[in-house]
């Protein structure tokens, strides 16, 4: 028995540490498959034993400590018992209606509205008392400032970031997490709302917790959901079951189940909640530990694993660091071949043992969807750590993180690998505007070797067999790359400015620049200041007298055609692609005189680069920030207390609407 116990308490440590690790942004200690696996296995001890350790997993709310203003929960926050088994479900179900919706793999917010009005946002922490953070809200897609709700409105959601918003952040910053979730409960860590918005969290909510007046009226969690998403809260999908037999359950799933391996839902998840339509009832359940016995079940899937052997492991590089993939013989794994799984750094292949080729793996696609090796049954020989850069030979640093993290990473800082943000620029439609090369495919390529400046984007049609011979490519995928950086030979002059990465060249500095000179010229005096010929030239400041421009950004203008490299790359480009001449904006129109700064979601223009075009178009100007020489804020939420709005109301500068704005300014 002691024997037992003492096993159990080893696999609480191990569950409890990984837990820690994973609710509050830290590295992996162990997979989603490693950590229900040990979860069950101390489940199965406590039955046989009768003991249950106060420190279980399975005895209290995995907890997340974000740093700030704790509070306690006017409603506790309790996790919902977990199953694997569809007949489990259907038993406990009864016959009663039930819904079906996404476990989101995010980290849980309770947000509350007063009267209509933002009142507070805190996070789940331990269910009983979270964090309050409420100064982040604005830097978080789906909390509004107001909603169309009366009185005293608690809601429970999630926060989330999409796949592709995962991918995007990662190729555009310095900083390496293993997955959306890591990232999302490292970024409430932040102090800068503006930080935050780069991150793309998005709060779904999953669940109405009080309704405040509407509260007796809403008894159907489905009814309780709809009312949320007409207050103008967009709430998670969900279906509902009317006879939740075990055939009709098992059907459902696998219809979820399609949605998530065929890549349908944009954000992670790891599993299905079910609970009762019917919210009176599921208030009778009793409570055990911190699992509510009617308050629903979390549905996990049972993974599919395969046994393989690694073939070879090759080092990819992204932006900060160069990381381990296991290639291995292909195996079947939910319904797909898999023969490729991401190792992510150096602690991570220690940890499962990593050797060289012939090293027996297992594998799994995590919640469904991802490769990843979960254990090594049988390691041959030692992992083989490069000393040289795979993609531009410089020497290569182990380096460790403040988590004690080993990542192996290039020294070379001007690696093509590197500097994939400014491929990525490049690309975007700010600048050339090359559909199809978002930042995974981009990293690829420059992987290949086939990118090392940007005009070898312009040559990636020489390597068109290769393209289409790419895993998750073929010929459709090589075509659309083809023709779209064909289409891309066509830009505005403007455009090339912005995607070349100038330091404090924007759309706004590109069209200033443009507005006095040709591109040829442009450059060809920013080369003259940078190497005057004599004391009397006007060196850095050359272009500081255009409206706009001034000392700073005309010396980082210079600075960077100081470089010969640069020009080099200038030349390159400007013997491949047709720029479209500049035509500055009127100094005449309807906005004339008049600046402007737009803020929140637009409705009566495309996106709100095209709101800010139309102002230019006539005659004003478009700013980032609200200061004493804004004329109007245009935001469709007037009465928002955001950061703008209060800065606005501050000055005395007025707030309009886009309805507003095209009665005074026309419509495009």
């Amino acid at each position: 028995m002691d024997s037992k116990i003492g096993q159990m308490r080893e696999w609480v440590a191990q569950l409890n540490a990984a837990a820690d690790a994973y609710y509050n942004g830290r590295g992996e200690l162990m997979t989603d498959f490693e950590w229900d696996a040990l979860f069950d296995q101390v489940k199965a001890l406590e039955a046989e034993t009768g003991v249950v350790l106060p420190d279980s997993p399975t005895n209290k709310v995995s907890a997340d400590d974000v740093a700030g203003q704790k509070e306690p929960h006017e409603f506790a926050a309790l996790s919902l018992a977990k199953t694997k088994s569809v007949a489990e479900v259907a038993k406990w179900a009864g016959g009663r209606p039930i819904w079906i919706s996404w476990k989101l793999d995010g980290l849980t917010l309770v947000v509350t509205y007063d009267d209509g009005r933002l009142t507070k946002v805190v996070t789940r922490g331990d269910g009983h008392v979270g964090t309050n953070i409420t100064h982040l809200a604005d830097g978080i897609q789906g909390i509004p400032r107001t909603v169309k709700f009366p009185g005293h409105l608690v809601v429970r959601g999630e926060a989330v970031i999409s796949y592709a918003d995962f991918e995007a952040f990662l190729a555009e910053s310095q900083e390496d997490y293993a997955n959306p979730r890591n990232l999302a409960s490292g970024s409430l860590t932040l102090k800068d709302v503006e930080e935050l918005k780069k991150r793309r969290l998005q709060w779904v909510p999953f669940t109405l917790v009080h309704a405040g007046p509407k509260e007796a009226e809403l008894t159907g969690w489905g009814a309780r959901m709809d009312a949320l998403d007409a207050a103008g809260l967009k709430s998670v999908e969900r279906v509902r079951l009317d006879d939740p037999t075990v055939d009709g359950i098992q059907a459902e799933i696998d219809r979820w189940t399609e949605k998530v391996t065929s890549k349908a839902n944009p954000f992670p998840v790891d599993g299905l909640v079910v609970c009762y339509d019917d919210t009176e009832y599921a208030k009778t359940g009793s409570v055990t530990g911190h699992h509510a016995t009617r308050a629903g079940f979390a549905f996990k899937w049972q993974d599919e694993t395969a046994a393989t052997v690694l073939e070879r492991i090759e080092w990819s590089c992204a932006v900060a660091s160069i990381s381990p993939v296991a290639v291995f013989r292909p195996v079947q794994l939910e319904g797909t071949v898999v023969k490729r799984a991401s190792l992510c750094n150096i602690s991570e292949c220690e940890r499962l043992g990593i050797g060289g080729a012939g090293t027996e793996l297992s594998v799994i696609k995590a919640n469904k969807i991802i490769p990843k090796v979960v254990a090594v049954t049988k390691a041959v020989g030692a992992l083989e750590i490069p000393s040289v850069c795979p993609v531009c030979g410089a020497p290569t640093a182990v380096q460790e993180t403040e988590t004690g993290t080993k990542k192996l990473q290039c020294t070379n800082a001007s690696c093509a690998a590197r500097e994939l943000r400014k491929f990525m620029r490049f690309v975007s439609k700010d600048g050339m505007d090359v559909d199809g090369l978002a930042g995974e495919t981009l990293a690829k390529f420059v992987n290949r070797g086939w990118i090392r400046t940007f005009g070898d984007i312009y040559r990636l049609g020489d390597h068109w067999l290769e393209i289409a011979a790419m895993d998750g490519f073929g010929e459709k995928s090589a075509n659309k790359i083809r023709d779209s950086v064909e289409k891309a030979r066509t830009r505005d002059a403007a455009q090339f400015l912005v995607a070349l990465s100038i330091p404090l060249c924007g759309a706004d500095v590109a069209k200033r620049l443009l507005g006095a000179y040709g591109v040829k010229e442009l450059f060809a005096k920013g080369a003259e200041a940078a190497h005057p010929a004599d004391l009397f030239a006007p060196g850095e400041d050359v272009f500081a007298s255009i409206d706009g421009i001034g000392p700073g950004k005309s010396a980082a203008f210079v600075k960077w055609c100081a470089d010969p490299a640069h020009l080099a790359v200038v030349d390159d480009l400007l013997a491949q692609v047709e720029l479209n001449a500049f035509q500055a904006a009127p100094k005449t129109g309807a906005c004339a005189g008049l600046t402007f700064v737009v803020t929140g979601d637009v409705h009566r223009y495309p996106n709100r680069n095209a709101l800010k075009a139309f102002i230019e178009s006539r005659g004003g100007k478009v700013a980032g920030s609200v200061s004493k020489a804004t004329s109007f804020l245009i935001n469709n939420d007037a009465a928002s207390t955001s950061g703008k709005n209060r800065k606005a109301r501050e000055l005395g500068i007025p707030v309009i609407t886009e309805d507003e704005f095209q009665a005074r300014f026309g419509a495009a």
